[in-house]
């Protein structure tokens, strides 16, 4: 036991370390990939080995490929850091080893789901009565989502798709903006249902779908099966699709909707952005991260439904060896996975750090980060491409090639780190602020170094 309590402490202790040094150190650090893989690789042991030099050894193996991604100054793909209660709750929860089933395998990581999915209902304006699922990502949120509507408007013909599959199906129609996600396609993909259904709808000027180009769409096609996939916060731009209307006017079709609120779900818990998700409660299913702005560690996710009846049906399964399987859905019956990790330990830790008010102040300030990167490229002399409505900022350089050679640069320089993408033909630089720990300093830090680099 006490060469366990040393390997734990240890493992905490480097962690720590590492954790404390995000401030300081260089946030895209060059590596060799190839030295990396020489460190990891080698022939398997044939002997056991202890476990502190395993751990030893692979602390020296990885730490020259870590990326400094939970730090103030990783601006990169929408990634957060983790706050600290829901890391400390996520080793225990390694340390508890439990298997999240369900309330068997499991009571308190059940539990724990329970009351943290609660929480998120009520922050993000959620019915009380919906489902919450979680999840790995959005990827699998938005499975489970588009898997529950699947499921109700073939149910709403007289088609079992859970037992008679999709071949002879009535046709569903997929209707999706034009800027969709491409986690919408690949889970269309895996669905059986094909990147082909998607009907696309055209996007505003900042990226929102065009809610006239919507209702020609729907008017278009005929009567039947029909989903239509609406986004709160555009992976670009951070747009949001004006949910009331554009809910209503599906749901006069007798369509399903549902959201894919990846990070922008996150506006409804602030008053001061709460309006750019109104009527998000209209909606029939919805995906939300919680590594993204809530700043959980990997991997967290929420998939709800409106009717739990539904997503149950969508996702659970029964065997005859799973004790207390058939009660209240809860746990693996409303996600893909049967052996899952209690994740939702750091989720209850998190939303307890922050609280209400902390969740609130969380988002209101990595709007206003945002806003600052955008006021100071542009006194700068930059082009900021997008209205900056959330925590997303698109940055022009003159052309396509020097605004790729500068993103290169600034992750090459190691002072903060952005990405690069194409919106709308044009090559920009992607600056996302979502980290809970960013502050005014490292906006402008990253700012300087970015003028430096133009010039």
């Amino acid at each position: 036991m006490e060469e366990m309590s040393r390997l734990f402490r240890l493992a905490a202790d480097r962690a720590s370390g590492y954790r404390q040094s995000l401030p300081d150190r260089l946030v895209g650090t060059p590596f060799d990939q190839g030295a990396l893989a020489d460190a990891f690789a080698g022939p398997l042991p044939s002997v056991p080995s202890p476990p502190e030099q395993v751990l030893t050894d692979l602390l020296a193996a990885a730490e020259p490929g870590l990326v400094a991604s939970a730090g103030p100054r990783y601006f990169g793909f929408v990634i957060g850091g983790a706050l600290p209660a829901a890391t400390a709750a996520d080793m225990l929860a390694a340390g508890w080893d439990q298997n999240a089933h369900n309330a068997v395998t499991s009571p308190a990581a059940i539990a724990a789901e329970a009351a943290a999915g609660a929480w998120l209902k009520e922050l993000l304006g959620i019915p009380p009565s919906a489902s919450a699922g979680f999840v790995t990502g959005c990827q699998a949120a938005n499975t489970v989502g588009l898997a529950a509507a699947r499921h109700q408007v073939l149910a709403d013909v007289g088609w079992d798709v859970e037992r008679r599959g999709l071949l002879g199906a009535p046709p569903i129609r997929v209707i999706a903006g034009d800027e969709r996600h491409a986690t919408i396609d690949r889970s269309l993909r895996l669905l059986g249902l094909g990147m082909d259904v998607v009907e696309p709808v055209p996007a505003g000027p900042n990226g929102a779908i065009d809610l006239g180009s919507l209702r020609e769409v729907l008017r278009a096609g005929s009567p039947g099966p029909t989903i239509v996939c609406l986004q709160s916060g555009n992976v670009n731009t951070g747009a949001c699709d004006q949910l009331r209307e554009a809910c209503e006017l599906v749901h006069r079709h007798g369509g399903w909707v549902h959201v894919d609120g990846a990070f922008g779900l996150w506006a409804a818990a602030s008053p001061a952005t709460r309006h750019l998700v109104d009527g998000l409660e209209l909606a029939d299913s919805w995906a939300c991260d919680g590594h993204k702005w809530l700043n959980l560690p990997y991997d967290s996710a929420f998939a709800f439904c409106a009717r739990l009846d539904v997503h149950a049906a969508a996702m659970s399964y029964a065997a005859a060896y799973l004790v207390g399987s058939g009660g209240t859905p809860a746990g693996a019956d409303l996600t893909a996975e049967s052996s899952r990790r209690a994740r939702g330990f750091a989720v209850w830790a998190g939303l307890r750090e922050l609280g209400r008010d902390g969740v609130a102040e969380l988002v209101d300030r990595c709007c206003a980060l945002a806003r600052r990167f955008a006021e100071g490229l542009t006194s700068a002399g930059f082009e900021v491409a997008n209205e900056v409505v959330l925590n997303q900022v698109l940055v022009d350089f003159g052309d396509d090639a020097s605004t790729d050679r500068m993103v290169a640069a600034v992750q090459a320089d190691g002072t903060c780190w952005v990405g690069g993408t194409t919106w709308r033909g044009r090559r920009l630089m992607r600056i996302s602020v979502s980290n809970a720990t960013t502050t005014e300093a490292d906006v402008d830090r990253s700012i300087a170094a970015i003028t430096r680099l133009a010039t």
